[in-house]
């Protein structure tokens, strides 16, 4: 079992930056792939960034050079790192890791919110 706790959300202006960090604990965070994800208001969940086991990382095109998600094994922790905040990054941010074969994770946290508004 897994649990991860997101932090570091809130009320960003446009152009802002924000870091939101997810906590592991349980089996050992640099056993699983783990992705970040968002669900802006209204809308469907979807994909941020993904970082594999031995730290390929891949980014959605929509935050491509606005984002950079990292993770640190010995910690147990992750990072995502937004830059530019638009208001249509507004949106609850969860962490998840153990991805599956196809493309579904396991284990979620909770969420951040991350509101950018002027």
């Amino acid at each position: 079992q897994v649990r991860l706790v997101e932090s570091g959300g809130g009320l960003r202006k446009p152009g802002d930056s924000l870091s939101i960090s997810c906590a592991s604990s349980g089996r050992p965070f640099s056993l699983f792939d783990m992705g970040w994800f968002r669900q802006p208001p209204g809308k469907e969940r979807e994909l941020v960034a993904e970082i594999s086991r031995d730290g390929g990382i891949h980014y959605a095109d929509s935050v491509y050079g606005r984002v950079a998600a990292s993770r640190d094994n010995a910690r147990n922790l992750a990072y995502l790192h937004m830059s530019n905040l638009k208001p249509e990054d507004s949106a609850v941010y969860y962490c998840a890791v153990d991805r599956a074969s196809d493309g579904s994770y396991v284990y979620w946290g909770q969420g951040t919110q991350v509101i950018v508004s002027s």
